[in-house]
């Protein structure tokens, strides 16, 4: 009897020293990657004819968001990524400009706290390697906004093979490693240097059981379109047919891929774009070579990107990670070498010789012709509060994701996934930081929607506005305010049912009046609420 009651004794104590010693699962790491200007038809799994394996397949493994939105402009996308606030109260109201103004101050504003350093508290590693464009200080340095380690370009582009600069403010590039001023390595391109030190960062601490926050802000696929003849000669001959043929194309395969509706149609190509008939033999081969430059950079995107999962994976934590890969506004109409401000600076330091094209020396953008086609099916492109120049591809996947090859069609915003990536963490998000108040999130959380227990963030009564340089929107349900005459004024706006108008050609407003005066009446709340100025603040002298 005593033997047995001792033996009873030494399982009871062996059994409860087991359970206090098993070790905690780990929290999980998130990746977050954000390409730069891509395009929502791009991806192979959004309907484009890209080759995009490694993202394919992280959509065969996740969700897809068809409607996605962004804002139209980089830094205002990655200030609202980066707190999940509006951009007025994170500080970036315009991009580019520096003012003494309230919203308008260039860079993060303590109004706000990061998604960093809000895991850096809660035990988290956090790295950046990428394009940082949230200010040129010291203070606004990502080294001084909650990541332990960063290698960045502090502008809104680069040359991807140099310091060689793209503005002529800066004539060479400004790169920072850690919040110190650093060399670009020479012979170095981006996207694979990008992802080489964001694989040293996340090795340097992978086995000391902390979770981490790795950002790849790339800077692929956004001009000067320069990559490595390997990339971009795939795809020779693949875009002889011009982009009125390839917005066409796509508008199909998005169909085909489940993205868009059946019925949708194209709205009218912008009146600026010559006809790809009227263009001489000599001008279709130049534009085709620059489409083929562009899709050799997202194929080189896409390689490295294989690469982080590839290692991930190696070491043993891919399952426990969560991947969002979004980009940051609709494809990019910019031509910086025939603007008027830009071009002589540019003309001075880079050739668009055609057989200079997609070199270091080169300076190379696809332009609105092509982004249209980039845009596919939505009216305009980045710059623009449209449809075009804001919904922008969304794949999630990975740690808490439950559901595989879905498709999500209802409304997001950039500013839910701060609030997811708080709640997965298990983060409360405080009332005040560094001794200051700040403002909470007004993103939602879309975890249950991940874990497929809900299927929408929001409700017909949310309200989600932009405005940057006098163009303006406000969506709420499938009600939606359109601005896009400058200077601003309130009457400009036009009303559209995104529901049945996903190209914002039929105009409301005098059909659905009370509708339309709802909408502007939120619009004046929401544009007192957050700090719009009109016209927009004059920068610091």
């Amino acid at each position: 009897m005593r033997a047995t009651l001792y033996l009873f004794l030494f399982f009871l104590i062996f059994s409860c020293s087991r359970k206090d010693e098993a070790p905690q699962k780990k929290p999980p790491n998130i990746l977050l990657i954000v390409a730069d200007d891509l395009g929502y038809t791009d991806l192979g799994s959004f309907g484009g004819n890209i080759e995009t394996p490694n993202l394919d397949q992280l959509s065969a493994e996740g969700i897809r968001f068809s409607r996605f939105h962004t804002a139209p402009f980089c830094a205002v996308t990655r200030a609202m990524l980066l707190t999940g606030n509006y951009s007025h109260v994170a500080g970036m109201g315009s991009q580019d400009l520096v003012s003494d103004v309230p919203g308008y101050e260039g860079k993060l504003s303590d109004r706000v706290i990061p998604i960093p350093a809000l895991l850096q508290e809660a035990g988290y590693h956090t790295y950046i390697a990428g394009k940082w464009h949230l200010g040129l200080t010291e203070e606004a340095n990502p080294a001084n906004k909650g990541f332990e380690n960063s290698f960045v370009t502090l502008e809104g582009g680069a040359n991807h093979y140099s310091s060689r600069g793209i503005f002529p403010e800066t004539p060479e590039s400004i790169f920072t490693e850690n919040g110190v001023e650093t060399n670009w390595p020479e012979g170095a391109y981006s996207t694979d240097l990008y992802t080489d030190k964001l694989l040293e960062y996340i090795s340097s601490n992978l086995d000391d059981q902390q979770p981490f926050f790795a950002f790849a802000t790339f800077t692929s696929p956004h001009w000067p379109l320069q990559v490595d003849e390997k990339y971009w000669k795939k795809y020779q001959g693949k875009f002889d047919a011009g982009y009125e043929q390839l917005r066409a194309d796509r508008l199909e395969s998005l169909k085909e891929a489940g993205m868009i509706p059946s019925n949708s149609q194209l709205p009218p190509l912008h009146p600026a774009i010559k006809p790809w008939n009227s263009l001489s033999a000599e001008e279709q081969k130049i534009e085709a070579r620059k489409m083929e430059l562009y899709a050799g950079m997202v194929d080189n995107l896409d390689e490295n990107i294989g690469r982080l999962f590839c290692f991930l994976k190696e070491k043993g934590a891919y399952e426990n990670t969560l991947i969002i890969f979004m980009t940051d506004n609709g494809a990019a109409g910019e031509d910086f070498f025939y603007s008027e401000y830009f071009g002589p600076f540019l003309k001075g330091l880079y050739t668009d010789e055609y057989s200079q094209m997609g070199k270091e020396n080169s300076f190379i953008s696809y332009g609105p012709q092509w982004a249209e086609a980039g845009s596919s099916p939505f009216y305009l492109y980045k710059g623009f509060t449209s449809e075009g120049g804001m919904v922008a591809p969304l794949i999630i996947s990975g740690s808490a994701v439950s559901v595989k090859g879905k498709i999500h069609d209802s409304f997001l915003s950039v500013m839910d996934i701060a609030p997811t990536i708080y709640d997965l963490a298990g983060i409360t998000y405080p009332d005040q930081f560094q001794e200051k108040a700040v403002q909470k999130p007004v993103g939602e959380s879309i975890l249950p929607i991940l874990k497929n227990e809900k299927s929408e963030a929001h409700d017909s009564t949310y309200v989600f506005a932009l405005e940057h340089r006098g163009y303006a929107m406000l969506r709420k349900g499938k009600w939606k305010l359109l601005n896009l005459k400058t200077p601003f004024e309130r009457e400009n706006f036009g009303l559209y049912d995104l529901e049945n108008d996903l190209i914002e050609q039929n105009d409301l407003k005098n059909t659905f009046p009370e509708k339309y005066l709802e909408l502007l009446k939120d619009w004046d709340t929401w544009s007192k609420k957050v700090g719009v100025q009109t016209p927009t603040p004059q920068p610091k002298k």
